[in-house]
């Protein structure tokens, strides 16, 4: 009878077990770091297209980092300048006009500085009553003639003792070649008159009757002209105070930062709904 021979024991049977737990914890590493190296140039290429809608919408100003015309040119996205100081060099600056998507040149905005400039000058007696205030906004410079100066309240006619005012202010823009756009705005205070039902009328009314001032007495071209009627829905000041509410009962003249063709009001305008603003042609009749 053959003897068993006792099996022999194996003490290393550990070393496969820790082999294949170092070869997956290998594999496991090597996956990670896969996933943790971006592609530098699609994300370039994401980071720009990101800014250049920004800019397009008006949140950031333009900067002068360089679109790639191949994809195989793109640059890393480290490189990418997100936001230029607009201090630099004048040929590399730029602004955005939000309302168009275009961009218009620091020649441009020197322009608005210069009419701002000019109206300061011609306007000067009224800003200092008060009737008068001037600001910088992403569309333009707007001039913003308070009702206390030029109209009174209810009514759409501007004071003859406030025509002196308007010519010099329609002297400086009738020589400047942007675009105007004037708003009329007011107060959430109703108005129901045998005239004016809302404060829709009156606002619009206001800013249409400045407009046919403009083409009829000191000839500015109908074509960089339209109007738009508020109401109390744009208040720069609260309507909870006398002082607010004098704030917001207004007519602004919008300088607008880029040129751009005159679109005249839709045959229907309320066929779409209604909408923010009430905008205008120049009056029937006129040129």
């Amino acid at each position: 009878m053959r003897k068993k021979h006792s099996e022999h024991l194996n003490h290393d049977r550990w070393l496969v077990s820790y082999a294949d737990f170092i070869t997956l914890l290998f594999a496991f590493c090597v996956v990670l770091y896969a996933s943790s190296q971006v592609d530098k140039r699609k994300a370039g290429r994401m980071a720009m297209a990101i800014q250049v809608a920004f800019q397009e919408m008006g949140v950031f100003q333009t900067s002068s980092t360089k679109v790639p015309v191949k994809d195989d040119d793109a640059m890393p996205f480290e490189k990418v300048q997100v936001v230029e100081n607009i201090n630099k060099d004048a040929d590399m600056k730029r602004i955005v006009n939000p309302m168009k998507g275009q961009l218009t040149s620091a020649a441009q905005a020197q322009s608005l500085n210069d009419a701002q400039q000019e109206i300061q000058k011609v306007l000067d007696p009224e800003i200092k009553r008060h009737e008068v205030t001037m600001a910088m906004s992403r569309e333009g410079l707007v001039v913003s003639l308070k009702e206390m100066g030029f109209f009174d309240s209810g009514s759409a006619t501007i004071r003859p003792d406030s025509m002196g005012a308007i010519s010099r202010l329609a002297g400086v823009l009738k020589h400047r070649p942007e675009n105007l756009r004037i708003e009329g705005h007011t107060d959430n205070v109703p108005i129901h008159t045998a005239r004016f039902a809302s404060n829709w009328e009156l606002s619009t009314s206001r800013a249409t009757g400045l407009i046919q001032m403009l083409i009829t007495q000191f000839a500015v071209p109908p074509s960089r002209l339209s109007a738009a009627g508020y109401g109390e829905f744009h208040p720069i000041g609260g309507n909870g105070t006398p002082a607010g509410r004098a704030q917001n009962r207004r007519l602004d003249v919008v300088i607008l930062a880029a040129p751009a063709p005159f679109l005249p009001a839709p045959a229907n305008p309320l066929s779409d709904g209604g909408a923010a603003g009430s905008v205008a042609k120049p009056p029937p009749g006129q040129p």
